[in-house]
């Protein structure tokens, strides 16, 4: 009898030993990973607009059958507003951008030919209306872009004014920062030329200046 018990207790030992070794053997499942946040990529498309402000400074010369007065400083404010759209393909942003500004660009001399009473050179407003090339590097963009400047010449000598408006070109470049919700500023340099005018007497004035501006855009 003591060998019936015996022999039946080692053959459940054997038994729990057995299966204890399965449970072993058995691969434990690995916990699943959450998927990685990924932020959404800034997208430059849209329409826009805008206000702008900045300092321009340049050159102008008075000329005629009788001589010149050489070229001589102005400078000035510039206050005004943009308006554009952007098409974004890839990291490329294509755009077209519009904008009007007062101008207190100014300057005046009283060498050569206004020698007797001083001449000067104002600008008024200024526009332009400009292709952009960006890249997009996601919230910040920087950019060159270039097309037509239009603005009026005012001259002025002894005593007497005419203004007259003339198209010439620009081109520049600058950079483009999204900020919080619809909001973008920017950052820009211009070269504007608006070449020579002829004004009464034949006396030629020409006008080009450099400009230096930021903005504020909101996008629609």
């Amino acid at each position: 009898m003591k060998r019936v018990v015996l022999a039946g207790a080692l053959a459940v030992i054997s038994m729990t030993g057995v299966a204890h070794a399965a449970d072993m053997q058995r691969p434990q499942a690995m916990p699943a990973k959450a998927p990685m946040y990924m932020a959404p990529v800034y997208n430059w498309t849209g329409m826009y607009a805008g206000i702008n402000a900045g300092y321009g400074w340049g050159r102008s010369n008075f000329n005629n059958a009788f001589g010149g007065t050489g070229s001589f400083d102005v400078d000035g404010a510039v206050v005004g507003g943009t308006i554009g759209y952007n098409w974004q393909a890839g990291q490329t942003v294509f755009g077209l951008e519009g904008d009007v500004a007062w101008s207190g660009i100014k300057g005046s001399t009283s060498a050569g030919i206004c020698a007797i009473g001083s001449c000067e050179t104002r600008n008024n407003w200024l526009g332009t209306v400009r292709g952009r090339i960006g890249y997009a590097f996601d919230r910040v963009m920087p950019f060159v872009t270039g097309g037509l400047a239009v603005g009026d010449i005012e001259a002025s000598a002894l005593g007497f004014s005419e203004t007259k408006t003339k198209a010439g070109w620009t081109l520049g470049g600058g950079v483009e920062v999204a900020l919080a919700g619809p909001w973008t500023a920017k950052a820009e340099y211009l070269y504007v030329d608006l070449g020579n005018r002829s004004f009464a007497g034949g006396t030629n004035v020409d006008f080009h200046t450099n400009v230096v501006r930021g903005g504020l855009n909101y996008r629609f």
